[in-house]
């Protein structure tokens, strides 16, 4: 059995997507960070007002790609990542979402720049595919409404993976066995479609196993592994608990053929073997980790994560032995947010507007 992360290849200060060039919250290897910041912080080298939304931007090609709602239209901007400099503005899509929960009316998702397109996922299940030169739109599909599936509290926050010429998307589609889509990058034709559950808001990652490429993904109720090339369930656990919870951080794929998924609202982490034939749970609980929506990034052999919730504090920042989910020290209090690492350092942003640079180490 061989098993290993679908890695891409990123230039440094490229950021194609969420959590970064391999969806496991490092940056490229050749990036380089300044050790200390003045006190006052790093420098600001521009800024602009953006509109409603919480998806993160992504870099490519030295362009920003910023996704956000103004008034009522979900639009994608092309930015000189140097400047700010508007390059292209696409002429959007109406919506009129409005979240069962909260006050957040603008998409979620991080774009998505595979090649020459960039992908985005609106907060009522639209999916979009531009051109990244010119923003001129390719393909639309209205997943919610063409799979049957409900925008959940604060609407589609699931960011698409876009691996091997698909789009695969976490629709929730549970009533058509469409709770994972898959579509062609080029045509955005359905390519399959899989797994009777609702969406999450975690992202889906790839995965080879066995030298075949899989999608290893969190639904609102289970996690999954799915063959990438024909849409077949290879195993599925439970994972998450009906009523007023989410399932959010992306899973973890840690060497040795192992996984690891968290979940808030006394859900915990599931740390597990696996391959294509089965999952075999090696330790588990709410102890060690159990976060709302923080992805934990491994450095090192370490784990480090945001332990709790945003919404009902107090959160602790902690550092744990993957192996064993024995918890290597706790920054109690700290605060909600959520870290990257480059250069052998860990950027945290925090939910109050706080930017940290951290030396990751096991004391």
């Amino acid at each position: 059995m061989v098993l290993g992360l679908w890695t891409s290849t990123a230039a440094a200060g490229d950021w194609p997507q969420i959590l970064g060039p391999n969806r496991d919250g490092h940056a490229a290897a050749d990036e380089k960070l300044a050790a200390t910041w003045p006190a006052a912080g790093p420098p600001v080298v521009w800024s602009r007002d953006v509109g409603a939304g919480y998806a993160g931007i992504a870099v490519a090609g030295g362009r920003a790609y910023l996704f956000h709602r103004v008034g009522d239209t979900e639009r994608v901007e092309a930015l000189d990542a140097a400047t700010g400099k508007v390059v292209w503005k696409d002429s959007g899509h109406p919506t009129a979402f409005q979240p069962q929960v909260g006050g957040g009316d603008g998409p979620l998702c991080t774009p998505v720049v595979a090649g020459d397109r960039v992908v985005v996922f609106g907060a009522a299940g639209t999916l979009v595919c531009l051109d990244a030169q010119t923003g001129r739109r390719q393909w639309m599909r209205e997943t919610h409404r063409e799979f049957g599936a409900a925008e959940g509290y604060f609407g589609a926050g699931s960011t698409p993976l876009v691996v091997g010429g698909r789009v695969i998307v976490n629709v929730g589609g549970a009533k058509q066995d469409a709770g994972l889509v898959a579509f062609d990058l080029t045509t955005g034709q359905t390519a399959w479609q899989a797994v009777a559950d609702a969406a999450s808001y975690s992202a889906p990652v790839a995965v080879e196993v066995a030298g075949r490429p899989h999608v290893l993904a969190v639904t609102r109720l289970s996690c999954v592994l799915v063959d990438l090339a024909t849409g077949e369930i290879r195993w599925r656990f439970p994972f998450g608990q009906r009523g007023p919870t989410v399932n959010a951080a992306t899973p973890v794929v840690l060497p040795g053929g192992r996984l690891l998924v968290s979940a808030a609202y006394g859900i915990g982490t599931v740390c597990a073997a696996f391959d294509g034939r089965a999952v075999t749970p090696i330790w588990e609980g709410v102890d060690s980790l159990a976060t709302q929506y923080c992805t934990p990034i491994l450095v090192a052999g370490q784990l480090y994560a945001i332990d709790g919730r945003d919404d009902l504090p107090p959160a602790d920042f902690k550092c744990l032995d993957p192996a064993t989910g024995r918890v290597l020290w706790k920054e109690r209090g700290f605060g909600y947010g959520t870290l990257v690492e480059a250069d052998g350092k860990l950027l945290l942003a925090k939910t109050d507007g706080e930017l940290l640079l951290v030396e990751p180490a096991p004391k």
